[in-house]
Formats: C-alpha cells, structure tokens, sequence
C-alpha cells in the first residue's frame, strides 16, 4: 500500500460486529494494511470470537464493545457504550462493518464523524417478513448518517439503490492476502490434514447457518454420492445449524469444525463450493481460488463478479437449487483436465483483481476523500 503524506497523520475506528467468519478476515486484512501505512488505528468489538486475537495479532488492543450480534432490547445501552468509545479517541473516520455495527455507530454518531457503513451483504436479506420490514426501512432512514457507503460488489450496490437506500456508494471488491492463500499440491495438503491421498475431494467453508446453505449442498450431495460412491465432502466451520446438519449428514461427509486458518482445507480440495442464500461478495471462493481450486458457487450478490469468465458456465449455479449443484458438482469432478485449467484460470483471476492490497488502496481513498484530502480513486456510482 502507498503511504500518502497524510495517511500517516490519520485515524481511523473500526466497529465490527460479527466478530467471526469474513467480516472478521476482512476488518483484520484492513487493520494490518492500514498500520504498514502509517495510520492510527483502532477497533471497537465484542472480546469474542476470531476478530479480537487477530487484531492482537497486529500489535493492536481492542476496544471492548459488548454488543450482541443481532438488535434487541440492549441496543440503547449498546449505543452508549459505543459513543463513549467514540468519544474517548476522537477518530478522524469511523468505518461500521456489517449490518448491526452500522446500525449502532450510525445511531451513536448521527453524522458528527465521517462515517463510512460497508453492509457485507445487506440486513433485510437476512430476515423475512415483519423484520425485513423493519430492517429495511432502517437502512433507507440511516443511510443520512453515513458519509459513504461501501460495497463489495455491483451487484450488492444495485440490490441497495432498488431497495430506495440513497446514499454515496463506492464500489470496492473484497479481496484477499495472495501470499497466505496460495497453490500447494493437494496431496501434500491432504498428508498434512491427515486425508486419504485419493478419492474426489469437495470441501465447504463457512458459517454453518442458513446464509451459508449447508442444507442445500446436503441434498444436492445425495445425488454426487450416488454417482461417486467414494468422493467426500468436508464441512469446515461452525455454527446454530451445526446439530441438525450432523443429523442428516450421511457417512460420506466430514465436519472439522472451526479452523483458524482454512488455507490447508481448500489446497486438499479438487474442488470448493459455497451454496450461499445471499452474499455481498464472499471470501470464500475468492480463497479457494487463490489457492488454484476452481469452485462452484450460486449466483447471489457479487458471486458472477467473483468469478473469471471461464469459471462461470461452469462454477455458477442458481441458488436453492440442489439439482443445478449436483450436477455442476459432478461435471467438474468428472472431468480432472478441465479443473486444472479452470483452477489455473482462477488463480490468474484473483491475483489480477481480488489482491487485498488494492483493497486497501482503495478504501484509504474514500478516507481521503471524506477528509477533503484527495479524490476517491476507486469505481464510484452516483445515486439514481
């Protein structure tokens, strides 16, 4: 990252709540960036889950913010404490990740401090009904209080400007750090983990909640190992639906749990899969594909975008649909040749477009901007 003559004089807070999963890998890629450039930096979350040891990781303490993952009854006091935080160190820029940190800082600042809200998937997705409701007509009223709004992918900006939240977006691709996601061959991934050399590998990485559609690839793996009586399938990650998925999971699939790294699990794999019910733009496949994995992912928010044109016809599926993953799942697995090339193809893709460098980048340009220091040099879109 390139150090402007004024990055090193400011200061910056990120609030993030969740603390796990990719909103955590993103918010510590940011952090470490971020202080190589010579910036003040600082984040507000709850003391559990994967993100507070990471930003410790970098040198950095964190600001004890307790706050649950979703709103209810404690959110006032949520809001105090986090405004008193706030307060106390005075940042130049507060940066809210996800739906339910934006929610708070916006409320606790009202527009005082510039403001950046990046939603890493949009909260009326999540929900249905009266809570959808709910949460929408918040993200259109709170968008006043935020001085820009970032998105991971067009797709994830369009699903906001048709919803009626106006707001000055940028459009900044996730991306990830390509030394630490990077090719190894498979079989000495898989002596490391303690994996058969042979056999069809497929392996999934995330949440194990609805978001993430674990269930989906459940059913849709009754037909893979039907044809492929000896391919497996790993689910690597945790989470609510966890019981209920061991309950109907068949011999053939695997749970490794949480990890905290899951670099040796996509290099083990011939082939990653995130069946996900909607995404801003997932990390998932984007470090599967750094590690030359080819993927198969359903078309929700900045998936398509994700994805090198060769990988589409191949790797994109309609989601909830575990007929289309099946057989996207078995094309692939049936034919070595083309996943090689297409695993190839990814790579190539995500060190031209998804390096978390450029990421970096392009977020300390919205900061600049905000700051009257310097255009935004990143894709912009202005508001219908």
């Amino acid at each position: 990252m390139q150090l402007s003559s004024t990055d090193h004089r400011m200061s910056v807070l990120h609030v993030a709540q969740p603390v796990d999963g990719g909103v955590a890998r993103v918010v510590t890629d940011l952090v470490t960036s971020q202080l190589s450039a010579g910036m003040r930096v600082e984040v507000a979350c709850p003391d559990r889950g994967g993100l507070p040891d990471a930003v410790r990781g970098t040198g950095l303490g964190v600001r004890r913010w307790a706050a649950a993952r979703s709103p209810g009854p404690g959110l006032p006091d949520e809001v105090r404490r986090l405004a008193r935080i706030i307060d106390g160190l005075r940042p130049d820029v507060v940066h809210a990740h996800s739906a339910k940190a934006g929610l708070a800082a916006r409320l606790a600042l009202r527009g005082r401090v510039p403001t950046v809200f990046q939603p890493h998937a949009w909260s009326f997705e999540a929900v249905g009904g009266v809570t959808a409701r709910l949460a929408l007509r918040w993200e259109r009223y709170g968008a006043r209080w935020a001085t820009h709004v970032i998105c991971v992918s067009e797709a994830e900006r369009r699903t906001g400007q048709r919803a009626g939240i106006d707001a000055p977006w940028s459009v900044i691709p996730n991306g990830v750090d390509v030394e630490r996601f990077r090719p190894v061959a498979a079989r000495a991934a898989r002596t490391a983990l303690g994996l058969p050399e042979q056999g069809p590998l497929v392996v999934c990485v995330g949440r194990l909640c609805r978001q993430k559609g674990q269930d989906v690839l459940l059913r849709a793996w009754a037909g893979v190992a039907e044809r492929m009586p000896l391919a497996r399938l790993v689910l690597v990650g945790d989470g609510p639906d966890a019981a209920g998925l061991r309950d109907r999971a068949p011999d053939s699939v695997l749970f490794a749990g949480d990890v905290r790294d899951a670099s040796p699990w996509y290099r083990a794999a011939d082939l990653v899969v995130l069946p996900s019910r909607w995404e801003g733009m997932a990390l998932v496949p984007l470090e599967a594909m750094a590690c030359a994995r080819p993927v198969v992912v359903t078309d929700v928010d900045g998936a398509r975008e994700s994805l090198p044109p060769e990988l589409v016809p191949h790797g994109l599926v309609p989601a909830e649909d575990p007929r289309a993953l099946a057989r996207a799942v078995l094309g692939l697995l049936g034919d070595p040749p083309l996943r090689e090339s297409l695993g190839r193809a990814a790579h190539r893709h995500v060190l031209n477009t998804h390096d978390v460098r450029h990421t970096a980048d392009a977020v300390a340009a919205v900061y600049r901007e905000l700051l009257g220091v310097g255009p935004i040099k990143c894709r912009e879109s202005s508001n219908p």
